[in-house]
């Protein structure tokens, strides 16, 4: 098994990563940190194989946590997960080594992807390090192993939507603790009223929602929406 350290500030964020990475066949979650000092601390014990990191963080940032990794001689891999989509973070992320970044929001299936193919990076290094030398096969195929192909959409989405928004949606819905109107969607995941309003309507009508109305002295009915429970 590869134990996984999934680090991220909010906590029901780490749930939702940890829960997908116990959806994957081969992985599971040894431990979750929600700041630099506790991931350290866990990489320390020295039972982490992955890390799974936010940038993010409220003591330091991801990438400074990275850095402190290296520079005490922890070779643990990371995936940075995380919302910062600037090409400066992005680029000091592959100098220090990280293996994958994956962009919030982002779907289970995104996240599959790039633990299968770091299972498979690690399947073909014990491969290749029996031989003790490895020459530019093996070299290739060590650094093919990492490629990812894009996920397939969703079937069903209709035009103009895309699956990281409707996860996204269906994440928020999912842990609130009572049904939600398009405006609070909206302010909770950052999107237009217009825009949340749209997916909840479609979402409402596959099934994955359930509609209520709450009527008040005057004007017309609040709709709001709730999780339906697979």
């Amino acid at each position: 098994m590869i134990d996984v350290l999934v680090v991220d500030d909010d906590f029901r964020v780490a749930e939702i990563n940890a829960r997908y990475v116990g959806k994957v066949p081969g992985f599971r979650v040894a431990a979750r940190a929600h700041s630099a000092a506790q991931a350290l601390a866990s990489v320390q014990r020295g039972t982490i194989d992955l890390v799974l990191l936010d940038h993010y963080l409220p003591d330091r940032t991801g990438l400074e946590l990275v850095h402190d990794m290296r520079e005490q001689g922890h070779g643990t891999d990371v995936i940075m997960i995380t919302a910062a989509d600037d090409v400066t973070t992005v680029q000091a992320a592959m100098r220090l080594g990280a293996l994958h970044y994956l962009v919030k929001p982002f779907t289970f299936a995104a996240l599959r992807t790039r633990l299968d193919s770091y299972a498979a990076l690690r399947r073909t290094v014990e491969r290749v390090g029996g031989r003790g030398v490895a020459g530019q096969e093996q070299v290739d195929r060590i650094f093919g192993a990492l490629r990812t192909t894009q996920a397939p959409s969703s079937p069903g989405l209709p035009s103009g939507h895309s699956e990281p928004t409707t996860d996204l949606i269906c994440r928020v819905l999912h842990h609130a603790p009572h049904p939600l109107s398009a405006h609070e969607v909206a302010a909770e995941t950052g999107l237009s009223r217009s825009t949340a309003q749209r997916y909840l309507r479609h979402l409402e009508q596959a099934g994955r929602l359930r509609l209520s109305l709450k009527y008040g002295d005057t004007g017309r009915p609040e709709h709001l929406y709730a999780w339906v429970a697979p």
